[in-house]
């Protein structure tokens, strides 16, 4: 049997017969629900057979690895959150490996922290730096690069600080340049720089001023309006929009691009936000949070171009240079995609991931995507996805007061973010935007109590 992550860390406790004076017979309370695995809390569970069916494809997954991997991915990345918040700056990275990801590596650079590690079903590695050091490198070298260096991203798997060039001596310039310790860092010649991936030829997606086309990312609301998540780089603010079908759709709210590629949609009353993604054969697959999944996950595309396809994370925190400018925090994804898939849906189980920014290569034969993360778009314009949503569970009794606090439901909350609720303080492990059914006690997955 492989072994399996370690299940999110909650502990019923059994209520014990408490006896009153004069109370008469002897009453036990009913003991406590155990609070749901991280699986059960992602709702691995529901996933779609054709989400199953093109992980089966792309990964080169038997269908039981498809649906085990989902469920190991969402236990590991809890226990890599729980690790993280736990070793502090010593932290150097998680990721998980096999075909059904069962097996999650986490890395610090304090030899103690191995039995730790370990101890929450892990394998440990031991590393010279931890994750902030190149981070904070990675950041310098943000700041000169240019289209010569395109990518830049920390790999944890090889605890350095990789830069991919596309001429010869171009990031050794860049280290030269920055003073940047280059035995932090792994050179990548790459033959194609990675570019915006819009066209101009048409399709079934939205249309930007009856003429550009991008793919719809994720349904949301902002009070009574709706619209959609998308690409920066596909308008600016004004910019309007037309639907797969031709007829009027909306306009651009907000966009950023570069810096970021991060925009909302606003759409008339013709157009009713749902909660699911466009999936293989035009299959609906639903969407019910958006819970960052880590290193080594599995990971799905739509687009209005090439449609459905899968791959797994490589990196997040990624910066790239585009001959537009430079944009951070993206994730670097095997998922191939070609123009017209831009601001396109990432989806990690039912997870809503991000939205296709750009990348090189094509779906014929292979290639390298980046996502721009949803949660960070969600709270930048105060935007609620749209979500199948869950059991909101039994809430207070009869006559019980609300729990009250400082949480709430579809605030975005990055991890370390702290909150108070029941009376209780709590530390956010992933990031993710709050909804009914979330609440911190109930889901130990993302939240841990202080």
């Amino acid at each position: 049997m492989p072994k399996r992550h370690a299940r999110a860390a909650c502990t019923a406790l059994a209520a014990a017969g408490l006896l009153f004076a004069g109370a008469g017979p002897t009453t036990a309370a009913a003991p406590a629900a155990p609070a749901p695995t991280a699986a059960q809390a992602l709702r691995t569970a529901d996933a779609p057979p054709e989400l199953l069916a093109a992980m089966q494809r792309d990964l080169g997954l038997t269908p039981a690895q498809a649906s085990a991997r989902l469920v190991h991915e969402a236990e590991a990345g809890a226990t890599a959150a729980r690790l993280q918040s736990r070793l502090g700056t010593a932290f150097a990275g998680a990721w998980v490996d096999g075909a059904d990801a069962t097996t999650l590596t986490v890395a610090t650079t304090r030899p103690e922290d191995a039995a730790a590690i370990r101890a929450a079903g892990a394998r440990a590695r031991v590393v010279p730096h931890g994750l902030a050091v190149l981070d904070s490198a990675k950041a310098v070298l943000d700041r000169s690069a240019t289209a010569a260096t395109p990518v830049r991203y920390v790999d944890p798997r090889t605890n350095t600080l990789v830069v991919e060039e596309v001429e010869p001596g171009a990031a050794a310039r860049l280290l030269a340049a920055t003073g940047t310790d280059a035995s932090l860092v792994t050179v990548v010649r790459t033959a194609e720089a990675p570019r915006p991936l819009y066209d101009l030829r048409g399709g079934d997606a939205y249309y930007m001023n009856g003429s550009g086309r991008c793919s719809v990312g994720f349904p949301v609301t902002r009070g009574t309006t709706h619209g959609f998540a998308t690409a920066g780089h596909c308008g600016r603010a004004g910019t309007t929009t037309t639907g797969y079908n031709q007829a009027a759709q909306g306009s651009f709210q907000a966009s950023v691009f570069p810096g970021t590629d991060m925009a909302w949609v606003a759409t008339n009353s013709s157009w009713t936000a749902t909660p699911y993604v466009k999936g293989s054969g035009g299959a609906l697959v639903q969407v019910t949070g958006s819970v960052l999944q880590p290193v080594g996950a599995s990971v799905c595309r739509s687009g209005s171009t090439t449609g459905w396809h899968c791959g797994t994370v490589q990196q997040h925190g990624t910066s790239v240079t585009y001959p537009e400018g430079t944009i951070s925090g993206v994730t670097r994804t095997t998922v191939c995609a070609e123009p017209g898939d831009s601001g396109g849906s990432y989806v990690s189980g039912s997870q809503a991931q991000g939205v296709t920014s750009g990348g090189s290569g094509n779906c014929s034969s292979g290639g390298t995507t980046f996502f721009q993360p949803l949660n960070p778009i969600l709270s930048a314009y105060g935007l609620t996805l749209r979500t199948t949503g869950g059991d909101p569970g039994p809430g207070p009794g009869p006559g019980e007061p609300e729990p009250g606090g400082t949480w709430k439901a579809g605030t975005v909350y990055a991890a370390g973010a702290t909150v108070t609720y029941g009376g209780a303080s709590y530390r956010c492990l992933q990031g993710h935007q709050a909804q009914t059914g979330w609440e911190p006690p109930n889901v130990p997955a993302l939240w841990q109590r202080l």
